[in-house]
């Protein structure tokens, strides 16, 4: 692809709906590798790659999370201008991010996503949660740590930590300096999805995102933890599958 900020990792299908993923906190768009595996060919799965990474490690990281999700809404008008229905997929700190690229794209009269998968994340509050905020490293990597997930072994390598902790301190500051601004609703549905032994995310808090849509939604509570998905990418796939035909029938 052309931009910087999208990647594939499946061969292109011809025609069909697409899926944008907005990759968790410290991640990169090769997190979805598994998910776009799964999808293909029924749907093009297409990854955020955020700068400060992987091949934009370079890269200067995003000043606010609001301004990335700036970036991002122009890009996803730029590469998906062509009128096909295109959804997106938030996990944890990318929920937040794919909501307010969404909500970025209404306020420019943009063309929105047919519907919103908000994972691993309770719905936003005026002021960052405590799991949000960090002081120092060794903080940082606590949390990472309850947070789970098979990528913690990395936590337990030097030279590897001392990759990826810049993306890690980025993506917190991004999450420690989001405070919220309530707004209208927005006009697309919400599929809400979480694991049931999640450490920082309650159902109670997950469900909360369905009241900042306009449309019906749905609630999805699966076995695991933060990073169920890993775990249960197949039944992942499938709730994705079967909205985004439903959507695509409407689009």
């Amino acid at each position: 692809m052309s931009s910087p900020w999208l990647r594939r990792f499946a061969p292109k299908p011809g025609a069909g709906p697409r899926l944008v993923c907005f990759p968790h906190a410290g991640g990169a768009a090769s997190a979805f590798v598994p998910l776009s595996r799964a999808l293909a060919p029924d749907i093009d799965v297409l990854a955020v790659q955020y700068p400060a990474r992987q091949d934009r490690r370079l890269e200067p990281p995003a000043a606010s999370l609001v301004s990335l999700a700036e970036h991002i809404a122009d890009a996803v008008t730029a590469e998906l201008g062509d009128g096909q229905p295109y959804a997106f997929f938030g996990h944890s700190m990318g929920a937040a991010l794919a909501y307010e690229t969404a909500r970025r794209l209404r306020a420019s009269n943009g063309r929105p996503p047919v519907r919103l998968f908000l994972s691993g994340r309770g719905a936003p509050t005026p002021e960052p949660g405590a799991s949000d905020v960090v002081h120092g490293d060794a903080e940082l990597i606590a949390k990472v740590r309850h947070l789970g997930g098979t990528a913690t072994g990395v936590l337990d390598e030097p030279d590897l930590l001392d990759m990826v902790l810049p993306a890690l301190r980025a993506d917190y500051a991004l999450l420690s300096g989001y405070h919220w601004t309530p707004g209208p609703p927005l006009d697309v549905p919400f599929s809400v999805l979480i694991g049931d032994a999640d450490p920082v995310v309650t159902v109670t808090d997950a469900e909360a995102w369905l009241d900042e849509s306009a449309l019906p939604g749905e609630f999805h509570l699966f076995p695991g933890g933060h990073f169920y998905l890993d775990v249960l990418t197949g039944e992942v796939a499938e709730v994705v599958r079967v909205a985004m035909s439903g959507a695509a029938a409407v689009g």
